[in-house]
């Protein structure tokens, strides 16, 4: 079956380690602040300006000031500092990220990425994905493998505006975890109880399979 919503962040969560700084797009993304791995130190950044973001609140620890970049509210952790968007972007933009997760409408095998516009649809802007996209030498995107009409969004070419050409190397969707490498997309992990087959189907551009390919452990 297909992950859900709360699996694609709790195996996004898997790609933290020890001492890292993350920042961590709005949508599926946020969600991985809820499970960090018990024990490790990470510090989770939101582009508003918050270093330190903990996981969301319980309905008695709700602060209706403390937001993420998605506008909702988040708790803190021991350390946590607040300052402008102006220094959160200096630190996205000084490459002093060292993880980056963000959704994607699509995402090609040459590493570009389209998460910012669909034509014809109103838009608030780019917010800050061409910052990151620019800024982080490690990206993670995650999203669906298909449309809600059943369209592949890992293609040979994205057909949508780009945020960002060449930099994404690992995509998790919610059928397989598949990274990025000369032009291939290479199939790593799949869903539990997903067949390759499947992904196969779903995936547009040339997707590499090697001989086994595991089940996520979640």
């Amino acid at each position: 079956m297909a992950l859900t919503r709360d699996q694609l962040a709790q195996r996004v969560a898997q790609e933290f380690k020890d001492g890292y700084y993350v920042n961590l797009g709005i949508g599926i993304p946020t969600l991985a602040a809820n499970f960090v791995p018990q024990g490790m130190d990470v510090m989770l950044q939101s582009e508003n300006g918050l270093l330190g973001m903990g996981r969301f609140p319980l309905d008695e620890e709700v602060d209706a000031d403390l937001i993420n970049a998605g506008k909702q509210t988040v708790t803190m952790v021991p350390g946590a500092s607040i300052f402008s968007s102006a220094e959160s972007f200096a630190m996205i933009r000084g490459g002093h990220v060292d993880l980056t997760v963000l959704g994607a409408f699509e995402v090609d095998c040459q590493g570009n990425i389209a998460s910012y516009m669909i034509p014809g649809k109103l838009i608030k802007g780019m917010g800050g994905a061409m910052d990151l996209v620019a800024g982080a030498d490690n990206i993670i995107v995650t999203m669906t493998h298909a449309s809600k009409h059943g369209d592949s969004k890992l293609l040979s070419e994205c057909t949508l505006p780009l945020t960002g050409k060449g930099c994404i190397k690992r995509v998790l969707t919610d059928l397989a975890l598949i990274d990025i490498e000369d032009g291939k997309f290479i199939l790593r992990e799949r869903a539990p109880g997903v067949s390759v087959e499947e992904i196969v189907k779903l995936t547009a551009g040339e997707l590499v399979v090697p001989d086994n390919v595991p089940e996520m452990n979640l």
